[in-house]
């Protein structure tokens, strides 16, 4: 065999191993498509999973309070109070709102100290060690309608009725998940079954629930003659929750408001400030470098001396036409001029 031949053959191989060894090593593309793959399919087997819940996602309302300058309608929140004290409270709590907060946002001082007069709060112990009853106070929080959770399962079926003061921040979709859900009660599709004592509603979680449907029209009467609707309670009961849930939320915007006209105003006298600090400096550094060109180059500190202290020195306006002149580009004046002057 010679050599010619051996070299040929042996470059063969060498291309034959190296184009088996590359094609064994995944490229990036052949990962893409593996993980293209696998979403596919994982998507693939969620969709009839989720599809089985008929959940309907509520849709964005334009609440008045959502505005970068808005606050909320407090008439609203004073119906909305009426509408949980008369309708949500014989289930539901706010043990976490106080009737003091009520205060100059729902009830003036005197309606909201003739609401705690109406309930009896447990307290104690007293001298012999004994709980006793006695009025509310502004300080004591809202009642709840059961003792315990055990109790409250039991008057619903099992269901555990959930706190209300901070419901419109606990679910998704906010304020507007708890207005679809207040008003979107309706027949069942075809081919859904409900067991007893349920209720179907598209925008819960698995679209049945044991909660009756608990607003209808004329159930409550509002003292400023507002037509009491379902959508009307349901929009005044959402802005009262939604009060409740951020109670800052008026006082947080009139702080930012103040505090954006505070940042205005200090913007704008620094820059003024600045303005005149830089022109001062400006003119302050010319006038230095006018001095020192036209001093006489003095030997001695003698005669520096004498020229400062016994030779007339040039008159303001002199450094100021200097100024201008070198700004114009022209020849500056001669100082003798104005010193024989």
């Amino acid at each position: 065999m010679s050599a010619s031949f051996r070299g040929l053959l042996t470059r063969l191989l060498s291309r034959v191993r190296i184009t088996n060894y590359q094609s064994t090593i995944p490229t990036v593309r052949h990962l893409c498509l593996i993980a293209g793959a696998t979403a596919v399919g994982a998507v693939a087997l969620a969709v009839p999973v989720f599809a089985t819940e008929l959940i309907v996602h509520p849709t964005k309302l334009n609440w008045p309070h959502r505005g970068m300058l808005s606050s909320h309608d407090h008439a609203s929140l004073r119906r909305g109070y009426q509408v949980y004290k008369e309708v949500c409270s014989a289930c539901h709590s706010m043990k976490f709102l106080a009737y003091r907060q009520l205060v100059d946002h729902v009830l003036t001082e005197e309606e909201a100290k003739a609401e705690c007069a109406e309930i009896l709060v447990t307290d104690g112990p007293d001298d012999e060690g004994k709980m006793f009853q006695r009025p509310g106070r502004l300080t004591d929080l809202l009642p709840s309608p059961y003792p315990n959770r055990e109790a409250a399962q039991f008057a619903n079926n099992g269901a555990f009725p959930p706190d209300l003061t901070f419901i419109a921040k606990a679910r998704h979709g906010l304020e507007d998940y708890v207005f679809h859900l207040l008003t979107g009660y309706c027949d069942p599709p075809p081919g859904r079954e409900l067991e007893k004592g349920q209720y179907y509603n598209p925008y819960f979680p698995g679209g049945a629930l044991t909660m009756t449907p608990p607003l209808y029209d004329e159930q409550v009467e509002f003292a400023d003659g507002t037509p009491a609707s379902v959508s009307q309670m349901a929009k005044d009961l959402v802005s009262f929750l939604t009060w409740s849930s951020d109670r800052n939320h008026d006082k947080r915007k009139r702080v930012l408001f103040k505090a954006v006209i505070v940042m205005v105003i200090g913007t704008i006298l620094a820059g003024v400030y600045k303005r005149k600090k830089t022109a001062r400096c400006r003119r302050t550094s010319r006038r230095s470098e006018l001095t020192s060109h036209f001093t006489p180059h003095l030997s001695s500190p003698r005669e520096v001396s004498s020229a400062f202290f016994f030779l007339p020195a040039p008159p303001i306006h002199f450094f100021d036409e200097c100024i201008i002149r070198l700004e114009a580009a022209s020849p500056c004046p001669c100082p003798h001029d104005y010193l024989s002057s």
